[in-house]
């Protein structure tokens, strides 16, 4: 069977939000992060590739050549397989732990990291702000390697997520309290803001406490941290600390 008109245009439709959101699917590429979502609770709903041997016990499954799959691919290289599965339902809960929540993140790379750091650290939950990246954009989707697949991600008003939270609200800003010197809760929810403008005033005004990274350099004059490098550093001392 090879790929039909319809099924080109769905794919590539894939691309952008509304599609995905209309369609309530979006893309995985590549033999590790396909088989990451297929071990998991994500729902598959068509399966493509050049090479099915290794989907034998798989019934959506759809033959297709590698120009084919090079029509469909947004990858540079092509690797055996692309697959669509189901965006799953979301409900945001309070939960126990430390929570990380992202103010306007914009790049898809960063929010990929992100995801995977979490899924590193142990934090299974990702509260975003509805003006955050999609987490199911397909450069996010490849840069998380799978971890999309173990870590729930909660799309929703941060403020008023703030508001009705309990938990201790730590942000990360320029000129907080050394991280290294703080007293980290075992719970607690670890704000982060934008890679140009950082988090926004009016989530400021809803946080407990305030922590930065200090510089260490001779001259101090590196004016910032990439967000996903400030992420690994505080994820890392929240859980050293904890």
């Amino acid at each position: 069977m090879s790929l039909s008109k319809n099924q080109l245009k769905t794919i590539t439709s894939l691309n952008q939000k509304k599609y995905r959101t209309a369609h309530h699917l979006f893309v995985a590429e590549g033999t590790k992060i396909v088989a990451e979502f297929l071990n998991s609770n994500f729902e598959l709903e068509q399966l493509f590739c050049v090479d099915n041997s290794i989907y034998k016990n798989l019934g959506e499954i759809t033959d297709i050549s590698e120009a084919e799959l090079k029509k469909i691919s947004a990858l540079v290289t092509p690797n055996n397989v692309l697959a669509l599965f189901k965006i799953p339902a979301t409900t945001l809960s309070e939960k126990t732990g430390l929570i990380v929540a992202l103010d306007e993140i914009n790049d898809p790379g960063n929010l990929g990291a992100i995801i995977r750091l979490c899924d590193w650290f142990g934090v299974d939950q990702l509260v975003c702000s509805t003006n955050t990246v999609d987490c199911y954009n397909q450069k996010v989707v490849q840069s998380s390697m799978g971890s999309l697949a173990r870590v729930s991600i909660i799309y929703t008003d941060l403020a008023a997520y703030l508001q009705n939270s309990n938990l201790p609200k730590f942000a990360a800003v320029m000129d907080g309290e050394n991280v290294y010197k703080s007293k980290l809760p075992e719970n607690a929810v670890l704000v982060m803001g934008n890679e140009a403008n950082g988090i926004s005033d009016s989530i400021l005004k809803l946080i407990t406490n305030t922590i930065s990274i200090p510089r260490f350099g001779a001259l101090k004059q590196t004016e910032s941290l990439n967000v996903a490098t400030a992420t690994a550093i505080l994820l890392s001392e929240f859980k050293r600390l904890t």
